[in-house]
């Protein structure tokens, strides 16, 4: 084992149902690491089956940190996770042990490695006050309106809602256009990364996988996990509510979709984000060493 490894941190990215949390639970116990996770979804405690966040087993076997933390109320951005994920690897190292980052949110790795944008907070009353301004004029409309604003953001996709909505309250909020921030210097939350993995199946074999995991996720109860998650009346603009598998079968209880077409599209969507996982990590982790599996992610990370 390289000497860093027992002082630093680990990264282990790539698209869901590719083997990265075996492989994160494999490393943690030949290093003596602790796990943090950086999966968007698995930071919500309403979605425990849905997310496919490590079993309670899989937790004893080491220490685990973000999974399951948030109320699905909450909406947790690639900023806030930083900023925690940051808290919890100062305190792995604390321990004297090395942190293991896995996920499959690319941002996330994103925001931890290369820095924030130090963009404020906007204030309750800002975002009520887009979520007004966009029912009153209408998506289209209101896209023209934050672009009057802030020209950079016409690279947003006009269907881009919740990034519109985003660049409306900081410029309500601060009166400076949020490319403003996001165009000022970054500095890296964390120093050290001793290894880096992405984990990059052949794609015939991801997306079984992913059809895998879904009808699992069925049999363990994932159907009455979206009952309660829907039953708790939440802003269907949440991240909570948008989760794959999730969205699919609350549809399916409010009577849009039977249980056979709701199932058929969340496989359909999962593999579809899969590959939007597998392209960007390309696009965007192009220097990163690849592994085929979980197996293979440790040679790569031990070697």
């Amino acid at each position: 084992m390289p000497d860093e490894l027992t002082k630093s941190v680990v990264l282990i990215a790539g698209p869901t149902a590719s083997g990265k949390s075996a492989a994160a639970l494999d490393l943690a116990g030949k290093i003596g690491g602790e796990i943090v996770n950086a999966d968007a979804m698995q930071v919500y405690r309403d979605l425990d089956i849905l997310s496919a966040r490590p079993s309670a087993a899989d937790m004893a076997r080491a220490p685990h940190h973000l999974f399951g933390h948030l109320d699905a109320s909450v909406r947790c951005s690639a900023g806030m996770w930083a900023r925690e994920a940051a808290d919890a690897i100062r305190g792995v190292h604390g321990r004297g042990r090395p942190a293991i980052v896995v996920g499959g949110t690319g941002l996330y790795f994103r925001a931890l490695t290369e820095g924030l944008s130090p963009i404020p907070d906007a204030p309750p009353e800002a975002r009520d006050a887009a979520r007004v301004r966009l029912d009153e004029l209408g998506l289209a409309a209101f896209r023209e309106e934050v672009v009057a604003r802030d020209p950079a953001m016409a690279r947003l996709s006009p269907s881009d809602a919740q990034r519109l909505l985003r660049a409306w309250e900081v410029f309500e909020a601060t009166g400076e256009p949020l490319s403003h921030f996001q165009n000022a210097p970054r500095t890296p939350l964390i120093e050290d990364v001793a290894a880096r993995v992405v984990i990059e199946p052949e794609r015939e074999a991801l997306y079984a996988a992913c059809d895998a995991r879904f009808n699992l996720m069925l049999e363990r109860g994932g159907l009455e996990e979206a009952r309660r998650l829907l039953a708790r009346g939440l802003d269907p603009e949440l991240p909570a509510m948008k989760a794959l598998g999730a969205a699919e079968l609350m549809a399916h209880l409010r009577g849009e979709l039977s249980l056979e077409e709701a199932s058929e599209l969340a496989r359909k969507n999962t593999r579809h984000f899969a590959k939007r996982q597998l392209t960007w990590f390309r696009n965007q982790a192009a220097d990163w060493p690849r592994a085929s599996d979980a197996a293979s992610a440790l040679d790569v990370v031990l070697t």
